[in-house]
């Protein structure tokens, strides 16, 4: 009897104390395993350099049209074929990835483009008239905006031809070469000669202005003049 009830102890001590060691023993958690970052695809890598790329192109291209058709207004013959050798590299670079272009930035292109031809059309237009010498009353053709013969002139048409040629001289004169001014002098020459054999026909006021007319050009004549001794030192 005394040796069931001692097993009988052993085994409620042994159970007890398997229960403890279970509430004591923390249970294991899973392990998370961590997804890894995705790479970019070489292909993805490729494509978006080469975005980026014609987008600077097109950039650089932007800013070159702007510094040469606003600083060249009118640029000499020399000049001319290397600024279209400069817009071919440009466009031609930017040609090849023009499928990588937004829609807004083939517009803008397009559009930089049809700036650029319509500028080198006028230049060569330009080019081909400064061949072809005009005539005197070319000249005066031009200078007046219709054909007049001034040996005929009448009073009363004298102060709308002088303010033809006055506006025509401060539109123009900031690209004019020496012979420019030449041309125009010679034709407010024969305004001149005119205005004398009909002056007293006209208006105190028109005479005035007239005058004024006069002497503005021989003004802006010798400031030119003066500007290129200057540069010349």
């Amino acid at each position: 009897m005394k040796r069931i009830l001692r097993s009988a102890a052993f085994a409620a001590a042994l159970l007890a104390a398997t229960a403890a060691t279970a509430q004591t023993t923390p249970a294991k958690t899973p392990t998370k395993t961590s997804t890894p970052a995705k790479t970019p695809s070489k292909a993805s890598t490729t494509t978006d350099q080469v975005i980026s790329d014609v987008e600077r192109d097109l950039g650089v291209f932007r800013e070159w049209i702007n510094d040469r058709l606003d600083k060249a207004d009118v640029v000499t013959k020399r000049e001319l074929p290397r600024i279209k050798e400069e817009y071919e590299t440009q466009s031609t670079r930017i040609d090849r990835g023009l499928d990588s272009l937004t829609a807004a930035g083939k517009r803008e292109y397009a559009g930089l483009k049809n700036r650029y031809e319509s500028w080198e059309a006028r230049q060569e237009r330009l080019e081909k008239q400064a061949s072809q010498p005009e005539t005197a009353q070319q000249t005066q053709t031009r200078m007046l905006g219709e054909n007049v013969n001034l040996t005929t002139a009448r009073a009363s048409e004298m102060t709308d031809l002088y303010g033809r040629f006055i506006d025509y001289v401060r539109t123009n004169r900031k690209n004019w070469a020496p012979e420019d001014w030449a041309q125009a002098s010679v034709v407010l020459t024969r305004l001149n000669q005119r205005y004398e054999k009909v002056r007293d026909l006209i208006d105190v006021d028109d005479r005035l202005r007239i005058r004024s007319w006069q002497a503005e050009f021989r003004t802006l004549e010798q400031a030119k003049k003066t500007k290129e001794a200057v540069s010349e030192k």
